[in-house]
């Protein structure tokens, strides 16, 4: 999963899962998720093992930061 789009859908479907009233489509690219989409830890915690899980991709805590935004989740995952 190298794709911008495949891994914006992968956030939405996550999100969806975790967080059914939040709309990833009104975050812009560099806004904090936690905040925009109201999310707490445990929320923040379950987005990031289920994006690991879609996108075959290990992510340790140490990159969590490295999440926060869309713009820096995308770069991560097709990197």
């Amino acid at each position: 999963m190298k794709n911008p789009n495949d891994i914006r859908q992968l956030a939405t479907d996550v999100l969806a899962g975790i967080a059914p009233e939040a709309d990833l489509s009104t975050v812009g690219d560099h806004e904090d998720l936690r905040e925009a989409l109201d999310l707490d830890s445990m929320d923040f915690l379950n987005f990031i093992i289920g994006l690991s899980q879609g996108s075959g991709v290990p992510i340790p805590e140490s990159d969590y930061p490295r999440l926060f935004t869309l713009q820096g989740l995308v770069a991560y995952l097709t990197r």
